[in-house]
Parts: structure tokens; C-alpha cells; sequence
């Protein structure tokens, strides 16, 4: 199993962090320091709180004069890049949002976003002053530098994961597109990719405007074109038959897109943490080739009893009229960060281009691990196409 992500300041960070503190400010006290950040409950904390103890026991140690502070954290800044090192922009949003330090705090974040990222820490500002860190955002997106770039759209992103969030921009997302536009044509994909997430964020609360700025921007330049469709992702997961026509999806008309579809699960009750096998089919209607998204969903049992529905991409692509799309996959029913699975029955489903075309069940236990999906390696994904169903008669695999 990995190590969880707070492990980063495990072993001898702490005092190797000291030490090139030491080195440039003489009268640090690194045990005092060393003692602030490990005391306590330091084993039990998660790695927020853990960043967080090292921005409150450097605002214990350094020089008391914010200024000074800075100054100290800027000679050390370039040798400290990273996530381990995200405690020096959120030193900037403890310690330095008072208005008499607005400029300085600004300046180190944007200093010390091209080391870490300070898309966190600027989230508070945002939040107390709308209007004026608006028109920083403005400037940083003209930046020579990348990382500012896209700390201009990443600090502005409306949902961002890990940040506190922005509700303003929930609301009405207009002061980010001014920010948007300056970025759509970036020639930096670390900055496209946060343009297109603000994007997807925004298309959660308000689908019409990135639908909008979808047709507006689309064919314009292949970088903006790339952002469009990442941007849009959210909304084709959505089936929005809007946003599927302009990317050119085919639709069902007189002929369902899928003329023969299955779904089977094996084996067909798992305990939790273990992996089921799933083996899936789709024949294409006759005819012109059309653009197909093919997905498997699950709809996941909750705490309450009820379930919520989860897809998956399979595959997103041009397929003949008639062929065959066929093949398996193993899906893991182990908790992550980010879902918990509960007992019960899940109901699992294929999906075309939003629509379901077959479905089955698993029933998902508390037991003992029962072992892995029948003769399915967990490592293993196979898809096929063009190719005729009966060569998958024996256990999914394709006859010589």
C-alpha cells in the first residue's frame, strides 16, 4: 500500500527544513522550531494540518516583523520546491493578510507559486478583497512565467479541490472569463489544463455560459480547441445534447446506435476490497461510421441506503458502421479518499454516447476478501474492435 501523502515531512524533513533556515538566518532557533512542528498530536495529523503546524512554528521562530519573516523564507525559497514545501504561501495567508501588508503578500505569492503553488493561499484575499485581487489576476496572466500564469486562473477556479471555496464565482462567474480569455490560447499545456478545469468548474452551476464560450471559442486555435473539450468534460459525462452535437457525437435516430449490447459481472458477489471482472459488448448500428462514447457505470450503494451513479470512460472514438466493440475490465471495490463503499447491491451499466444499452448487478458484501474477478488479471485491460463477437466465446479472450 503507498504511503499517504502526509508521510512528506516524516523522517528528517523537519530538521533538514531547519537547517536551511539556520543557514541564512543565524539566531533561528531550530530545536524550538523542531519542537513546534512535533508536538503533540504530530502523528495523528493529516497533511493539511501538518503544513499548517510548519506555518505556525515558523510564525513562532522567525523574525517578528512580517517583512523580515519574508525576507527570510525568500533566501531559502528557491531551494524549496514542491508540495512539501506549500507552508511558505500559506505562511503568506496567516500572517500577511492584514491591508498593510496586501502588496508585499501579494508580491511573495507571486514569488512563491513557481516553487510550489499558491492557489490556496490566495483564495482568502480573493474572498476580502474581490475586486482588487481581480485586477492582479489580470497582470499575472500577462506574465513571462508560467506558474503565474496559472495561478491567475487556478486561485480563481470556483471549485477548486483541497481549496476553500469561492462561492462569488458559484454565483456569477463573469470576473474569471476576462482572465480566461488572456489564457485560452496559452502556449503552456500546465496552464491550459487549469483553464480547462475553471472551465469544468464553472460548468456545474452555470452549463449555458461554457456551452456559450464553447461555441464561441471552438475552431479558433488547436490549443483553445484542446481546452473546450477538456472544459467541457463534465457536461459530454452529462450527455448535454448540445455540448454531444458540437463535438460531434452521433445520436440515436430511427436505428439505436448500439443494434446488440451486453453486460456480465464475475464473479457475481465480492467482498469489499476486492475486484470483480467486468466483460462487456457493443455491436454498432449499420451503416456511416459514427463518434461513440462508450462508458460503464455504477451505481454506488451510500451510507443512507440510497446509491449514486458513477461512470467510467471505456472508450471515446470513431466507429464503423457494424463493428464490434468488446472487450473487459477489472474494477476494484477497495475505499479511497474520495468514496466508501457500503454493503448492498450495485447495479452496474454500459453506456453509449449517455445512454444505458445493458446493465447488470453485483452485490458487494462486508466479508472476508473473496479474491480477485475470475481469470481477470487486476492489471489488465483489453479492448477490441471490428472483430466478431464469437471470437470472445471462451473466457473473453481471442481465438488464435
Amino acid at each position: 500500500m503507498a504511503e499517504p501523502l502526509k508521510a512528506i515531512y516524516d523522517g528528517t524533513f523537519t530538521e533538514q527544513f531547519a537547517a536551511k533556515v539556520k543557514a541564512v538566518y543565524h539566531t533561528f532557533d531550530e530545536q524550538a522550531f523542531i519542537h513546534a512542528v512535533k508536538q503533540g498530536d504530530w502523528e495523528q495529523l493529516e497533511l493539511k494540518a501538518r503544513m499548517r503546524r510548519f506555518t505556525e512554528a515558523l510564525g513562532g521562530t522567525l523574525p517578528e516583523s512580517y517583512e523580515d519573516a519574508l525576507r527570510v523564507l525568500y533566501a531559502i525559497a528557491e531551494g524549496c520546491r514542491g508540495l512539501p514545501y506549500l507552508f511558505f504561501p500559506d505562511f503568506v495567508e496567516v500572517y500577511g493578510m492584514k491591508e498593510e501588508h496586501l502588496e508585499q503578500s501579494l508580491a511573495a505569492l507571486e514569488r512563491f507559486t513557481r516553487y510550489s503553488t499558491a492557489e490556496f493561499a490566495i483564495r482568502p484575499f480573493l474572498l476580502a478583497s474581490p475586486a482588487r485581487i481581480q485586477e492582479r489576476m489580470l497582470l499575472w496572466a500577462d506574465s513571462e512565467d508560467e506558474h503565474v500564469r496559472r495561478l491567475a486562473s487556478e486561485g480563481m477556479r470556483p471549485r477548486l479541490p483541497w481549496g476553500q471555496a469561492l462561492p462569488m464565482y458559484k454565483r456569477d462567474p463573469q470576473p474569471i472569463l476576462p482572465v480566461l480569455e488572456k489564457l485560452k490560447r496559452d502556449s503552456s499545456l500546465y496552464v491550459r489544463k487549469s483553464v480547462a478545469n475553471n472551465l469544468n468548474d464553472i460548468a456545474k452551476d452555470h452549463p449555458e455560459l461554457v456551452l456559450e464560450l464553447a461555441e464561441a471559442w471552438l475552431g479558433e486555435d488547436e490549443r483553445t480547441d484542446w481546452i473546450v473539450r477538456h472544459g467541457c468534460r463534465t457536461l459530454i459525462k452529462k450527455a448535454d445534447p448540445r455540448v454531444m452535437a458540437l463535438f460531434g457525437y452521433a445520436e440515436d435516430g430511427e436505428q439505436a446506435l448500439a443494434a446488440e449490447a451486453s453486460l456480465a459481472v464475475q464473479p457475481p458477489a465480492i467482498a469489499i476490497g476486492d475486484a470483480a471482472g467486468l466483460r462487456y459488448s457493443v455491436r454498432v448500428r449499420d451503416g456511416a461510421p459514427v463518434k461513440l462514447r462508450m462508458e460503464y457505470g455504477i451505481e454506488f450503494v451510500k451510507s443512507g441506503g440510497k446509491s449514486s451513479l458513477k461512470r467510467f470512460l471505456l472508450s471515446d472514438r470513431e466507429y464503423g458502421g457494424g463493428a464490434l466493440f468488446a472487450g473487459e475490465r477489472v474494477h476494484r471495490f477497495a475505499d479511497l479518499t474520495t468514496r466508501k463503499h457500503y454493503p448492498g447491491r450495485h447495479r452496474l451499466s454500459l453506456w453509449v454516447n449517455g445512454r444505458e444499452v445493458a446493465a447488470t448487478e453485483l452485490l458487494l458484501t462486508a466479508g472476508e476478501h473473496a479474491g480477485v474477478a475470475d481469470r481477470m488479471d487486476q492489471q489488465q485491460i483489453r479492448t477490441t474492435s471490428g472483430v466478431a463477437a464469437e471470437d470472445y466465446a471462451s473466457g473473453g479472450q481471442r481465438r488464435p
